[in-house]
């Protein structure tokens, strides 16, 4: 449930628990379910309303212990990009020696949602008692649930603080948080929830990517006045202030990445080149990095040819640990 991963936007990934719900059509060919299923005789046994949640194996857990514990050795090439342990600094992608620090970044989670209501919290509250625990390593938790988010960490109590929640404390330096969008409708509606979550780093996960979105209006902070705007009696126009040139958009990037994809495996939908194009273009007008992770089989690699594969630099700096976390009682599940 946790390992050195092979998806390109982050370096492990760790599984605290497996299962989740279809939310959404993102969900509707999920690879985790049908992964579900195959292990467990042809029936996903964790998956849907009512489903148990299998909490993974205490090795599991203590593999993040391990990475963090690596993290001084981990670097990113300057010439090819390559990322990963190298004691001697040496790239292991070109052999270059163009080597600089970087802090490895941890998928939580690819086989479950982190903030799914189905979960036990106390779960959640020993994931981020291990969040504190490595702060040599950056999480980068992804969900289809982005309303939940503030409300949850609320949710969980400081160790020896039990006035003191999560959301107090938030952001913490080694929490990126992420949201699913894979259309227009989900844009609109998740990302102004996601940027009410404080958190180091923001970033979408636009993957299957189901049609053309518009972000242009989307990856900017709203205005500190935008509460106060409303619709001028005398033009019938919505004005904010002069300070955002009345729109209601500061101009603070409020998204730190966008990770773009289409859909893989068996009756894949199509993505059209253009709809990863135009989001490349709003990225780069915007200042913000861009990532094109995956290509349909059908597409030949010219129709895609300009997507470019940035991703945000990483700090050398190192964090130090910080907070505990209440731990609920358990046993394995």
């Amino acid at each position: 449930m946790s390992a050195n991963s092979k998806i390109e936007w982050c370096d492990h990934t760790f599984n605290p628990w497996e299962g989740c719900q279809k939310v959404g059509p993102g969900c509707d060919h999920c690879y985790a379910e049908a992964r579900n299923a195959r292990f467990a005789g042809g029936q996903a046994i964790n998956w849907g309303a009512g489903a148990p949640r299998r909490r993974t194996t205490e090795a599991s857990w203590r593999m993040p212990l391990k990475w963090n514990a690596n993290a001084c050795w981990f670097v990113q090439c300057g010439i090819c990009g390559w990322r990963g342990e190298s004691k001697g600094a040496i790239c292991g992608g070109c052999h270059g020696c163009d080597t600089q620090p970087a802090r490895p970044r941890v998928f939580c989670a690819s086989l479950a949602d982190v903030f799914d209501n189905a979960v036990d919290p106390g779960w959640r509250a020993d994931l981020f008692e291990l969040i504190a625990a490595t702060p040599n390593l950056d999480w980068l938790l992804l969900t289809k649930r982005i309303g939940n988010v503030n409300g949850m960490l609320a949710d969980i109590r400081h160790g020896n603080d039990p006035d003191l929640s999560v959301l107090d404390m938030m952001p913490l330096p080694n929490v990126w948080i992420g949201a699913t969008i894979t259309s227009q409708a989900e844009a609109e509606r998740d990302i102004p929830k996601l940027l009410a979550v404080p958190a180091a780093k923001r970033f979408l996960s636009m993957e299957p990517l189901l049609g053309p979105v518009d972000l242009t209006q989307l990856l900017h902070q709203p205005c500190l006045h935008a509460h106060l705007a409303g619709t001028d009696p005398d033009t019938g126009t919505w004005e904010c202030c002069k300070a955002c040139d009345y729109t209601g958009i500061s101009d603070d990037l409020g998204i730190d990445w966008v990770i773009v994809g289409g859909e893989s495996g068996p009756n894949a939908r199509p993505m059209h080149p253009d709809w990863a194009r135009s989001l490349r273009d709003q990225c780069v007008a915007a200042g913000v990095p861009f990532l094109f992770k995956q290509r349909l089989p059908e597409q030949r690699p010219q129709e895609l040819r300009g997507l470019s594969r940035c991703r945000p630099l990483d700090s050398p700096c190192f964090l130090s640990p910080s907070i505990l976390f209440t731990r609920s009682r358990h046993g394995n599940h």
